[in-house]
């Protein structure tokens, strides 16, 4: 049974995210609409203006549904992005990407989420040149954009969508007449980062193959890890560690579920790794 063939989607962007994600979501066979006219904003902007009310799992949710009404499709896709400490490795900067699809028709919804340090993403405020032209240089402006403020927060002034060294200079230095000091952030809209629109096309491949991922039961689409087991045994002490054992699978629609051990293919974990052998 083919559940997509032939259907038509709405992928809900303002700001490109098609380029991303609409390759890989076309194998299976949908006919996409891209909105012209689609105020993904209201839902929050990463330079402020507007505050996200919700989690990024929350809001993904929330803009699918809003474009799928507004322009009255039964299936839909949307992304959300969020920028910060890596969940684990609290000293680097993360790129966490939630992308959806919502199937009304079905009553389906599948998640994919994709973390990455692979992100341009920082911030600074700056009164010198030097300093300046070094924040750009390691934000890989001009191929990924910037953003200037006179402050981060409660701004008067917000400067967007320059691409040339000679704008970028000509907006600082104007800002810094007037308040002496420049905010400075990377601009993380996916039109204007490379590196996010990567990150987004990997969390969609990530869709696709839960998407292709069926119930051995019922074959509905999305068959996935509901669980996380932990308690892989270590390798000299036997005892069990933090360590993943084993994923528990469950249907969304029928409730099956089965348990897959091992499943990053190792039986026992380094002692490195072990509360008992590292105390």
């Amino acid at each position: 049974m083919n559940w997509f063939q032939g259907r038509k989607i709405i992928i809900a962007t303002k700001h490109q995210k098609e380029k991303a994600i609409q390759p890989i979501i076309e194998q299976l066979g949908l006919e996409i609409f891209i909105p012209k006219d689609f105020d993904s904003d209201q839902f929050g902007t990463f330079s402020g203006e507007i505050n996200r009310q919700k989690s990024a799992y929350e809001t993904v949710k929330s803009k699918c549904l809003k474009a799928m009404n507004q322009y009255d499709f039964d299936l839909g896709i949307a992304s959300e992005g969020s920028f910060g400490p890596h969940p684990t490795l609290h000293f680097a900067h993360a790129d966490d990407e939630f992308l959806v699809l919502i199937d009304k028709k079905n009553m389906l919804e599948i998640v994919a989420r994709e973390v990455s340090l692979e992100t341009n993403f920082n911030a600074e405020t700056i009164s010198s040149t030097e300093d300046l032209e070094e924040f750009a240089k390691k934000a890989l402006f001009p191929s990924h954009g910037l953003i200037i403020k006179d402050t981060e927060i409660n701004f008067s002034t917000i400067i967007k969508d320059f691409d040339t060294w000679d704008d970028l200079m000509t907006h600082f230095l104007a800002l810094r007449s007037h308040y002496g000091n420049v905010y400075v952030e990377t601009d993380m809209r996916a039109h204007r980062n490379p590196s996010r629109m990567k990150v987004i096309q990997r969390t969609a491949e990530k869709l696709l193959e839960k998407i292709q991922t069926t119930c051995p039961n019922c074959h509905t689409p999305g068959y996935d890890v509901e669980e996380v087991i932990k308690g892989l045994r270590c390798e000299w002490c036997n005892l069990p560690t933090s360590s993943t054992l084993a994923y528990k699978y469950q249907c969304k629609k029928c409730s099956y579920s089965n348990t897959k051990e091992y499943p990053h293919g190792k039986n026992f974990e380094s002692p490195e790794y072990c509360q008992y052998c590292n105390p």
